[in-house]
């Protein structure tokens, strides 16, 4: 058998035991299953041409309900001068679609592609906000105009929390100033019919393939791959649709004897009643084929959606754990919530919350509220130690069932069940492990678990993710991230690996409300002296941004910016990706610095006086800061350097500042400051990274002058020796080995602290560091005409002098080298 069929076929030998099989994971990502020990290279070649057929599978399911295919075919309403600039080439004609007679009460257009435009200020927005975000994904949201876009993931999201295409056309059709176009009501019914429909439940320790349409069940049953995976001998069931009755999710008004919200305001109840007479066909299959009915399923277009009743997992030990009795979690986690559990199961998802906005505790009530064994998998050390913090200060949960998988920590819990917190990079590890670390692994794998938190789940790749399950048996997956955006543009395929995108929050909404701090964002332009602008312009393209980060001017901002805020009694937090400027900045303001190099002992030794004394106002950060740090005291931030173009990165570090103790102060405002050297490329990156944060509505004021920076005391490189000193050391300290040592230390502790943002070589899509390229210098500047100190610059003449063969020599001195060398010998 090739090694691409046996990638598509899991192997009897990948399932487990006859207890533990019965409680797998139903997980239509992982084909083939990997083997419960690790994963070694034929396992990472298989689960290699495994992701490119899931790659496959999930691009024909795109393909097929491409809003593409339903194209908009009205002819124009009118014809005029500016017809020509829409129609018929552009499609973008929209006048046929006539303005119903009570427009001016109705807060919404939808037009002919998807795109829905919601007008904020209106008084029925807040009535609809909610369902456009669970059936439309929002693409700009700032303060007046809200855009979404239908899509067939958001469709897919909408379905897999009980919404029907029926509702989805009504409900739009409701609040639409015009009328609902005919290609777009085609389109949502048409993925409908697909979405939703099929279900991988795991109920009372067995598996079952459930759907409410008695055709499709025909249809599965007939299926010559589904029929084989059939338990023999077993009917198919009919039962009543699942409810959420009973069920009480941990920290809400109804835990604490208050009135329940209501999961969907806009739905009638007359509709819900319906629903609960609605039954459910299902039909059970081998534990060991649960893989391949979920890949085929993709196949014949009904993704499986992954549900666990774990209120009839018996198998499985429940963990003793609860919110503590004063912890109530506020609305809109209440709502992420709901959507999670809306039918009385645990389903597998995606939930979007700013960062500060409180991640960490809903991902700990969705743990209380299932009460099994937890995973939690992190982006880095530091991170994995806060969610064990966390765990612990907002649950009654015993500290001793709470152990921690990292490089230095490899101790499991002692009872039946309990939570385990590790990062992404020792699970994925390929590599020999040590003893203790593949004991820990075996650990992990051996056991099922019942929740698995994935914070940042942005980051991981479909490969590495595959890798992830492979090794971890879990029931349910719960994603969360406050940036769900790839620069790959890879973010989709979360939709099927993971599940459904469940809760996306309004950043700008939760501000209004006190829930996370109000900022204010600044681009400050920093021109750049004319010698550094000239060694600028004949730099190699990949070390002009050591430039545009070590630009005086840009210095000076900085000093300035820290000054005033010290003033005002702020701590501050500065940004720089460049590790050497880094340490210059620090080295000359005086403060302390943290990057890859700094062990972790001594991390935490640093943040703990950053936040606790008042000596320390000001900390310099490299990259290993952009995630997972909580300073809730920070409350300005400065960028010096950044990751290129990255939108990432960007909302990652305005989230520092997002969680500020003095949010809900009257009048109080967090500073983001992005320093850019004007007339550079990082003006160009600069736009590109704000794009996301614009979209949530913040808004990027650009300061060209700071006033009266001239007269702040000891400003540095204030004269043009000082200055024309600056570029003299940087060029020849930037090519010296030992700061080549201290990048490889960034890019080393980045590893090590197991940061899934950055590669190897600390830089995002690249596989290693590659040293600066050297270009020849002029003769003046070889003479110091230019005031710059002598350096080699073209490093490839040495190879020429290399590559040339030897003259022939005489017999003489032939026999001089042998006598050299025999003598060597004695």
């Amino acid at each position: 058998m090739s090694r691409k069929q046996k990638a598509k076929s899991p192997t009897p030998g990948a399932s487990k035991s006859a207890r533990d099989s019965r409680a797998s994971t139903p997980d239509s990502s992982t084909w083939p299953s990997a083997g419960a020990s690790g994963v070694d290279d034929q396992d990472e070649l298989e689960t290699t041409e495994g992701s490119d057929e899931l790659s496959r599978l999930i691009a024909n399911n795109v393909e097929r309900f491409d809003i593409a295919d339903f194209p908009y075919t009205l002819r124009p309403g009118l014809t005029d001068m500016a017809s020509s600039y829409f129609q018929p080439a552009y499609k973008r004609d929209f006048t046929a679609l006539a303005l119903k007679p009570d427009h001016e009460n109705l807060p919404m257009w939808i037009d002919g592609w998807g795109k829905i435009i919601l007008e904020n200020f209106h008084w029925q927005a807040p009535r609809v906000q909610d369902f456009l975000i669970t059936v439309a994904e929002p693409t700009s949201r700032p303060t007046f105009m809200h855009e979404y876009k239908l899509t067939i993931h958001s469709l897919y999201a909408a379905v897999s929390v009980g919404l029907s295409p029926k509702d989805v056309v009504t409900t739009l059709e409701r609040f639409s100033k015009n009328g609902l176009p005919p290609n777009i009501a085609q389109f949502i019914t048409e993925c409908g019919r697909s979405y939703g429909k099929v279900k991988l439940v795991l109920r009372n320790t067995k598996y079952f393939l459930e759907t409410t349409d008695k055709a499709l069940l025909q249809q599965l049953l007939r299926d010559p791959e589904i029929s084989v995976c059939r338990v023999q001998g077993t009917e198919a069931t009919r039962t009543s649709a699942p409810t959420m009755a009973g069920l009480t999710i941990a920290g809400t008004k109804e835990a604490a004897g208050g009135e329940a919200r209501g999961l969907y305001s806009l739905l009638n109840d007359d509709d819900d009643d319906a629903d609960d007479g609605d039954a459910t066909h299902a039909f059970e299959i081998k534990d060991d084929k649960v893989s391949a009915v979920a890949a085929r399923c993709l196949a014949l277009h009904y993704p499986a959606l992954e549900e666990y009743d774990f209120r009839n997992d018996n198998v499985n030990p429940d963990l003793e754990i609860d919110l503590r009795p004063a912890t109530q979690i506020r609305s809109y986690q209440e709502r992420c919530l709901s959507k999670m559990f809306g039918n009385g199961r645990a389903k597998s998802g995606i939930i979007v919350l700013p960062c500060g906005a409180g991640k960490t505790l809903v991902g700990i009530t969705a743990a209380c509220t299932i009460k099994k064994g937890i995973v939690v998998l992190a982006t880095g050390s530091m991170s994995a130690i806060q969610w064990r913090d966390e765990f612990i200060k907002w649950t009654n949960i015993d500290p001793s069932s709470i152990s921690i998988f990292s490089s230095d920590q490899k101790t499991p819990f002692t009872g039946a069940t309990g939570v385990i917190v590790t990062t992404y990079s020792m699970v994925t590890n390929t590599r020999n492990r040590a003893h203790d670390s593949a004991k820990m692994m075996e650990f992990l794998a051996s056991r099922e678990w019942g929740l698995m938190l994935l914070d940042e789940v942005h980051v991981v790749p479909a490969q590495m993710f595959r890798r992830v399950i492979g090794s971890i048996k879990a029931h349910s997956k719960l994603g969360l991230t406050a940036t769900l955006l790839r620069e790959d543009k890879k973010i989709d395929d979360l939709n099927y690996l993971i599940g459904p995108k469940l809760y996306e929050a309004n950043w700008m909404e939760l501000s209004q409300q006190g829930h996370i701090a109000r900022v204010q964002c600044a681009e400050v332009w920093c021109p750049m002296p004319t010698e550094f602008y000239d060694a600028y312009l004949h730099a190699s393209p990949r070390s002009r941004t050591l430039f545009c980060a070590m630009n005086p001017r840009k210095f000076q901002a900085c000093q300035y910016l820290i000054k005033y805020h010290e003033s005002w009694g702020d701590k501050i937090i500065v940004f720089s990706d460049n590790v050497y400027a880094l340490e210059v900045y620090a080295r000359r303001m005086m403060k302390p610095f943290l990057y890859g190099g700094t062990s972790l002992s001594e991390r935490q030794e640093v943040l703990n006086y950053f936040c606790n004394s008042p000596d320390c106002s000001t900390l310099f950060l490299s990259k290993i800061g952009d995630t997972s740090l909580d300073l809730t005291e920070a409350t300005v931030l400065i960028q010096v350097s950044a990751q290129y173009g990255s939108r990432r990165q960007e909302a990652q570090r305005l989230g520092r500042v997002l969680r500020a103790k003095r949010r809900n102060e009257e009048g109080f405002n967090a500073f983001f400051y992005s320093l850019v050297s004007k007339d550079t490329v990082e003006m160009v990156y600069s736009s590109k990274r704000q794009v996301f944060l614009v979209d949530q509505g913040y808004a990027f004021r650009v300061i060209t002058q700071l006033k009266n920076i001239e007269k702040t005391p000891d400003l540095a490189f204030a004269t043009p020796e000082a200055r024309r000193e600056l570029l003299q050391k940087m060029l020849v300290e930037s090519e010296s080995s030992s700061w080549k040592k201290e990048e490889e230390k960034e890019a080393a502790g980045l590893l090590a602290d197991g940061n899934m943002f950055y590669s190897r070589g600390g830089k995002p899509g690249r596989k290693g560091p590659r040293a600066p390229r050297r270009t020849a210098g002029t003769l003046g500047e070889l003479s110091g005409g230019q005031d710059m100190a002598y350096v080699e610059q073209n490093k490839s003449a040495n190879k020429l002098l290399k590559g040339k063969k030897k003259a022939p020599q005489n017999d003489f001195f032939r026999a001089m080298a042998r006598e050299k060398d025999r003598r060597k010998k004695l």
